[in-house]
């Protein structure tokens, strides 16, 4: 298992449902990542804000913590929903943490919108949860509105080729 400092961090991207955490911010999309649970939007909304809260701020970095994050969550899933957690694949080696090149599905996601790719150089100088965030904002198939906002707030020069 790759070592991670994970933080309740809400980017500025997800502004707009921060108050509520009405959506699953990137943070917890990152730790279910790392604990290998899939929580649909639907189940989501079934947990109080209380428990939303816990979920952003609840350490997992160590594998003691994810372990107790995991099952924190299977617990929160039965409680809110009546029904059992489904399990998703954990990577051994994630693209987000590969730092010696930056991954092909970024770059191509990039070159479709009309964006010069990032460095290596600009890929390593991410966090884990930037990168995480980035890969997931490039996604094929799904709504990327937030690719380009992310880019700029991480500091990143969004240049458009020509």
């Amino acid at each position: 298992m790759t070592m991670v400092k994970t933080q309740p961090v809400l980017f500025a991207f997800e502004q707009d449902f921060v108050d509520s955490l009405r959506c699953i911010p990137m943070a917890v999309r990152f730790k279910l990542d790392l604990c290998g649970i899939k929580v649909s939007l639907r189940q989501w909304s079934r947990f109080t804000l209380a428990d939303r809260s816990e979920m952003l701020t609840a350490p997992c970095d160590t594998p003691a913590q994810v372990e107790r994050y995991r099952l924190d969550l299977i617990d929160r899933i039965a409680q809110r929903t009546g029904q059992l957690a489904d399990s998703i694949p954990v990577e051994d080696d994630p693209a987000w943490a590969v730092l010696d090149r930056t991954p092909d599905a970024l770059s191509d996601y990039a070159a479709s919108i009309g964006m010069a790719p990032l460095t290596t150089e600009q890929w390593r100088s991410l966090t884990d949860l930037q990168r995480f965030a980035l890969l997931k904002l490039s996604r094929e198939g799904h709504d990327n509105v937030n690719f380009v906002p992310a880019l700029r707030e991480f500091g990143l020069p969004s240049v458009f080729v020509s």
